[in-house]
């Protein structure tokens, strides 16, 4: 079972006027709605969290976690347990098992091995989490099986990045990210990690000062909404010293983004080596 935040239960009200044939018994049924949020007798969502009924979307630089479950559903003793977790990606196979790699002992008639494990989505498309268990009866009998849950892994944001350059060899880095999730996002870090050869200031603030960002206040980016992010980078005078380090110049360094969402899980995404003409 993957493990995810609770969603916020929507509240659909049954809206009416008091002079209504049925007004009143409507308003008798929202008061007494469990999900109702007090005070707010048309809000959308209600005051309750909801378990998710799916497996629900998967972003890239999310943390994906799962809860794994081997339960002995049978009268025997089962003796020299393993259970392997790994995850199949496009391009690796990765080990996710917390469990300790020696056999465990034995599993009584109904009890269960529990393990939670937790990895950093780093690649897009096609993922398989495949959980392989071995066992071993009481006649001696060697038993195995595997499972198999495929899930696929998103693009959350798209991200988009203009060079300007000024005659005083100063570059201006211009990113463009935009929210391609089905919900808002808050945007709680933007950075850029200039290469060896600049050095990057940002202005994204008023007057220089981090208190005052130009978006205002409120970092929630809605889906499908764009924000423009503008760096300065400064070659370092000792570029000029050397011919050999000017052949460098054209790595300008890699953008840093961590966005939250809604209930709080964090992501992150770094680019690539921004490459300039």
């Amino acid at each position: 079972m993957r493990l995810t935040k609770p969603t916020l239960m929507p509240h659909q009200a049954l809206v009416s006027e008091p002079r209504d044939l049925c007004g009143d018994a409507l308003a008798r049924l929202n008061d007494v709605e469990v999900a109702r949020t007090p005070g707010l007798t048309a809000f959308p969502l209600g005051s309750l969290l909801t378990l998710p009924q799916n497996f629900g979307n998967i972003f890239l630089g999310e943390t994906f976690s799962s809860y794994i479950s081997v339960h002995n559903d049978s009268s025997q003793l089962c003796k020299e347990i393993t259970l392997k977790a790994d995850l199949q990606t496009g391009s690796q196979r990765l080990s996710l098992s917390s469990v300790s790699p020696q056999p465990i002992p034995e599993l009584q008639p109904d009890h269960s091995i529990d393990d939670v494990i937790h990895h950093e989505v780093k690649e897009l498309g096609t993922h398989i989490l495949v959980c392989a268990v071995s066992y071993m009866l009481t006649s001696g009998e060697r038993m195995q099986f595997r499972k198999f849950f495929k899930f696929q892994v998103l693009k959350p944001l798209d991200v988009k990045t203009k060079f300007y350059n000024a005659e005083s060899d100063e570059v201006y880095l211009e990113a463009q990210i935009q929210n391609i999730t089905p919900g808002p996002i808050y945007m709680e870090h933007v950075s850029l990690d200039p290469s060896q050869q600049y050095t990057a200031s940002e202005l994204n603030n008023k007057d220089g000062k981090d208190i005052l960002p130009v978006f205002g206040p409120m970092a929630c980016l809605a889906p499908n909404d764009t924000r423009q992010y503008l760096y300065c980078l400064t070659p370092k005078p000792e570029l000029y010293q050397d011919a050999r380090l000017l052949k460098g110049v054209t790595n300008i360094g890699k953008l840093d983004i961590v966005w939250k969402t809604t209930m709080g899980e964090r992501g992150r995404l770094q680019t690539s080596q921004l490459q300039r003409v």
